[in-house]
């Protein structure tokens, strides 16, 4: 260690008997240090880049009988101050005065006797540039960049002569973007045409309008835009910045960077920056000055910025771009329950109407209900989802089979209904089917609070009628069903088939599952009886069912009455009376 820091330590010794000599009597005060001298060439983009704090300095001057100029200006992604001085030299530089050190052609300039006249300054984050006559007794020309929130870029153009450089795309009187029409995920935008665009056939046009879209903020150049998307790209890859690397000569390092003030070196503007146009995320590009822009959130705001991109220099301009909130979904309506009310809700073959939203809110202070659902579409495939205060509580299947579906802890519940599909249909007869023809994808529901009984209520073990052979006679069947243990009213209907009805004696004859009692006439209804038995093995009715004619085909259907619920139907029986007796 000792051995390998002694050429070091030599290498300290040499620069500090040189340092005296730098601040020599011979060296005047305000005498500036060598630095690289960076000329701004004439028709080149010349991209600068702009450390924190420290002003750039760019110099340049006219050919002979350049009567005007101009000098463009464009930052990328931040505010930049810049201003335009001419240096004009009273006399010529001193040549027999002895410099400290070895001095540029713009420093001796600098260093002798003359005067500098500001022509023209800007302070902002846009497109600036300054268009006027050139000053004749100039000796040099002096550009000065600062940025004083963060190092950033910017690119500098120099053009001698009148009139336009035409190296970058020309704007509209009107820049402005307008929007046409908003939706919920898209809207529609237009600009006045370009004056590049226009001017030139369509065969030969280098030039694009290109459409970006962003939900943070309108940006002044397409730097700047560009600027936004690497930095995402960059947190969203998790990359950081790569750390200084030390150096083994702290001290050096200070001094070459006081002494020397580097800057990372200007450079014009590469060939390839045009093919970087292609790597852009347009929502529209070509040459139409109208744009929809689609596939957007409801309900969100987005900026849109339109650029006029110069393919053949790589070169672009902004127009002044425009903000739009698209609109906010549809809202289903949501239809109030009333207590025990029994709800027919029916849907239309897709579209908007295949879902239904309603809303119920138990009475008492234990906020407890009991939902009641069947589907009665007989090919349709139904679903329910019960939430609470955006929470999904449940999400069942609705079929033919009655479900029950217990609420309890919420103040009001949302059940959303929606179709799913269409299965295979059951076949019934012919006076069922008119009475289900306008009930084809519909569902049957209740909801109650007066079941005070925690979970669903229990349901007969089995919904099939039993007739018994021995005692039927020619005006009486004895039929028998299972109840259950809750005290429930039980109705019975009978139906008399036609003689075609009888001799198929099939699924044709039977009454659709879905009709209650209150679509049946009240002919039809034979009796109603109260039943309860706490054993559930020994649940068994029975009724004796008279009044009938010999040899005629009935059907009958048992009907679970209940205060909340939907009644529960059984199976159809049919029986058919003897002739003789």
């Amino acid at each position: 260690m000792a051995l390998s820091w002694c050429p070091f330590a030599t290498l300290m010794l040499v620069w500090g008997s040189l340092t005296p000599q730098v601040h020599s009597a011979l060296a005047p005060e305000n005498e500036v240090p060598l630095r690289p001298t960076t000329w701004l060439p004439e028709g080149k983009v010349m991209t600068v880049t702009l450390p924190k704090g420290r002003t750039r300095r760019l110099y340049f001057t006219l050919k002979k009988k350049t009567s005007a100029m101009s000098v463009t200006v464009s930052p990328c992604s931040l505010p930049i101050e810049w201003s335009l001085a001419a240096r004009t030299l009273k006399d010529k530089p001193l040549k027999n005065l002895q410099w400290s050190t070895k001095k540029s052609t713009p420093e001796v300039w600098w260093r002798g006797p003359g005067t500098e006249e500001k022509i023209h300054s800007f302070t902002g984050d846009t497109v600036d540039a300054y268009n006027g006559p050139s000053h004749l007794s100039a000796s040099v020309y002096v550009v000065r960049l600062r940025s004083e929130l963060q190092s950033t870029r910017a690119t500098v153009f120099l053009h001698e002569g009148q009139g336009p450089s035409g190296i970058f795309p020309r704007l509209p009187a009107d820049p402005r973007v307008h929007k046409l029409g908003v939706g919920m995920t898209s809207v529609t935008l237009s600009w006045q045409p370009s004056a590049s665009i226009t001017s030139l056939p369509k065969a030969k046009n280098g030039y694009d309008y290109c459409v970006l879209v962003n939900s943070l903020q309108n940006y002044p150049s397409l730097c700047a835009a560009q600027e936004r998307e690497r930095g995402e790209k960059d947190r969203s890859q998790g990359k950081k910045e790569k750390k200084r690397q030390a150096t083994p000569w702290p001290i050096l390092k200070e001094w070459w960077w006081e002494q020397w003030e580097s800057y990372p070196e200007s450079q014009s503007l590469p060939s390839s920056l045009a093919d970087d146009f292609d790597n852009l995320q347009c929502a529209c590009q070509g040459t139409e000055n109208v744009c929809t822009v689609s596939e957007l959130l409801p309900d969100t705001s987005y900026y849109f910025d339109v650029f006029v991109l110069d393919k053949v220099n790589g070169t672009s301009a902004a127009y002044k771009g425009a903000s739009a909130r698209t609109h906010e979904e549809a809202q289903a309506a949501v239809l109030p329950l009333r207590e025990g009310e029994l709800r027919w809700v029916t849907f239309q073959d897709g579209g908007s109407d295949s879902q239904q939203f309603f809303s119920f809110r138990p009475r008492g202070w234990q906020q407890s209900g009991l939902l009641t659902l069947q589907s009665c579409g007989g090919g349709e495939k139904m679903k329910v989802t019960v939430s609470s205060k955006g929470r999904v509580l449940t999400t069942q299947g609705v079929e033919a089979e009655l479900i029950h579906i217990w609420l309890q802890g919420s103040p009001s519940y949302l059940i959303h209904l929606q179709q799913e599909g269409t299965a295979m249909s059951k076949v019934t007869s012919v006076k069922d089917a008119a009475r289900l023809a306008a009930l084809k994808a519909s569902v049957k529901m209740q909801v109650s609070s007066a079941y005070h009984r925690r979970g669903v209520p229990s349901l007969p073990s089995t919904l099939q009628i039993k007739s018994f052979n021995r005692l039927r006679g020619c005006n009486s069947v004895t039929l028998a069903w299972m109840g259950t243990e809750e005290r429930s009213l039980y109705c019975v209907y009978r139906r008399k088939l036609s003689g075609f009805d009888a001799e198929a004696g099939g699924a044709s004859a039977l009454t659709a599952p879905c009709l209650g009692p209150e679509s049946r006439s009240d002919t039809e209804r034979v009796l109603c009886k109260y039943f309860q038995e706490l054993n559930p093995r020994r649940a068994v009715t029975t009724a004796v069912i008279g009044g009938l004619e010999p040899g005629v085909a009935y059907v009958f259907d048992v009907y679970l009455m209940r205060r909340w619920g939907i009644p529960i139907k059984y199976a159809s029986k049919m029986v058919k009376t003897r002739k003789e007796c």
